[in-house]
Parts: structure tokens; C-alpha cells; sequence
């Protein structure tokens, strides 16, 4: 039996926050997913340099929850049942889904909306939905939605769409709270949000699915993923991000990122390296 951590938490300023792995998914096809068009030898390579298997890889899901002291607030929601340990793993940090006041969702892939709703019921009944404009108003209007993601846009009516009335909608540079702030993230979905959390001098990157992979998104970043809708300009965002995050020396939380999914960027000549937490945080 594999046994491992599935909750970080950790204080940040005056927040409190926590990485909630909620699945993992062992998938094989490196190249094919995050490599498209490129040789295979060069993706091979890229992997044995870096130690990890050039043929499998794992693919987790981790979204984010932030106390502020004023609000609760949860960053994606997972899977969705059965494959989802996003609650149990809540249930850890004492948190029911009663009280969560604030439910981001950074985009409207399944991985990251499929825990809003178990049947007809809203899982976090009482929360304040906040979305991109930009994004949901993709998903509704339905115009260009390519065919492998017509069963995502599905979801996507039933369980946010019926939102609309009562969430909130923002754009790139609105802030939701003090210190927590969109930062447009496009290419991935239309209207993918990146977000900054700043906190007594700390700041943290939310950057969601900028990056898929530790290794090939960041040392690679030009190269294309299958997922991304807008595949240049998602290649254009992870450059654009990726040097922000170095730049600026943030500690950055991503989705698909090993567990906890929290590191820091490293620029490397032309490219970049992911440095995971150690025990920073913990001191």
C-alpha cells in the first residue's frame, strides 16, 4: 500500500493556508500530452536528465484553501466523486464545507469544477462563487468550444452556469479581498486566472494550470500541451508567468505541480527550473 501526505498547511503573514491533494492519476504518454510535435528523443532526454520516467507520469490535483481570518476561501474544487479527497482532506484542517465563505474557481475544466455539486446540492452551500468573467462567459455562450472539450462545457452548465444570479464575476487586476488579486493567466482556457495572495510582505502565485508539469513546462515552456486550448498563447503565458514568479522571488502553488505543489522558479539561461518547498514554510 502507497502511503502518503495529502495536507500541507502552513502560515503565510496573517493567512493560514493548506494544499489539499485531492486525487492523483498515473498516465502514460509524456511526450503526447505536453510535447506535441516535438521528437521523442529530445522529450526522452529531457526526462532521463531529470531522473523521471521518459514513458509514465503522475498527474495530481491539488486546490487551495486560504483562512484570512475574515474568510475562508477555497481555490478549485477538485474531482468530484468518487475520485475526490478534497473533503476528508478539509475535514483534517477542521473545516466542514458549511462554513467556507469564498469559492474561486480558476477555470471551468472538470478537474477544477467537478466538486461544486454532489447531485443537484451545492457541496459549500453557502459560499460566494467567483469566477472569471471572460471564462464563464466562454462556457455560456458556447460559440467556440472545441469537440474534446463539448463533454467539459456539459459540466460546466450544470453545475455553474445555474450560478450566474449570485456569483461574482472579475477580470485580471480585481481584488477579491485585501491581498487577494486576479492575474490574467489565458491560453490554457480562454479565461484562465492566475491569482497573487499577499499577506504582511509574503506573496504566493496561484497560477492554477500555467504550468502542467514540473519538469516540461518549466524547462520547456515553448513546447505545446494537448490540454491547452490556445496553444500559443498558453506557451506565451507560461514564459510571461514563469518570469514573473522568478523575477519577483514568489513562492507559487500549482495545481499539477508535485504534491504539496509548492515551490519557487529558478531561471536558467533561456528556461526555468521548479525548486520544490523544503522547509521553508515550516519555520
Amino acid at each position: 500500500m502507497l502511503l502518503r501526505p495529502d495536507v500541507y498547511s502552513f502560515d503565510f503573514g496573517a493567512f493560514r493556508i493548506a494544499a489539499l491533494l485531492d486525487a492523483t492519476d498515473i498516465r502514460g504518454g509524456l511526450a503526447a500530452s505536453f510535447a506535441l510535435g516535438e521528437p521523442d528523443a529530445h522529450v526522452r532526454e529531457l526526462a532521463v536528465t531529470n531522473f523521471i520516467d521518459p514513458d509514465r507520469f503522475e498527474h495530481p490535483f491539488i486546490p487551495i484553501f486560504i483562512d484570512t481570518g475574515a474568510a475562508k476561501i477555497l481555490f478549485d474544487t477538485g474531482l468530484g466523486a468518487p475520485e475526490s479527497a478534497l473533503l476528508p482532506s478539509l475535514a483534517r484542517i477542521g473545516v466542514a464545507p458549511g462554513v467556507v465563505d469564498i469559492v474561486v474557481l480558476t477555470h471551468g475544466h472538470p478537474d477544477h469544477i467537478g466538486g461544486l455539486r454532489a447531485g443537484a446540492s451545492l457541496v459549500f452551500p453557502r459560499a460566494r462563487y467567483v469566477f472569471g468573467a471572460a471564462e464563464f462567459d466562454f462556457w455560456v455562450r458556447g460559440e467556440n468550444v472545441r469537440q474534446a472539450r463539448r463533454a467539459d462545457r456539459e459540466l460546466f452548465m450544470r453545475s455553474c452556469a445555474p450560478l450566474a444570479d449570485s456569483a461574482t464575476f472579475v477580470n485580471p487586476g480585481d481584488e477579491i479581498l485585501p491581498g487577494i488579486s486576479a492575474i490574467d493567466a489565458a491560453g490554457h482556457s480562454p479565461g484562465l486566472l492566475a491569482w497573487r495572495i499577499a499577506s504582511e510582505g509574503k506573496q504566493l502565485l496561484i497560477w492554477s494550470d500555467t504550468c502542467l508539469h514540473y519538469i516540461v513546462s518549466l524547462q520547456r515552456p515553448d513546447w505545446q500541451a494537448t490540454v491547452d486550448d490556445d496553444k500559443e498563447k498558453a506557451a506565451g503565458t507560461r514564459r510571461h508567468l514563469l518570469a514573473f514568479a522568478a523575477d519577483e522571488r514568489l513562492l507559487v502553488a500549482g495545481y499539477h505541480m508535485p504534491f504539496p505543489g509548492l515551490g519557487f522558479v529558478e531561471r536558467v539561461k533561456d528556461t526555468f527550473r521548479w525548486i520544490p518547498v523544503s522547509y521553508q514554510l515550516n519555520l
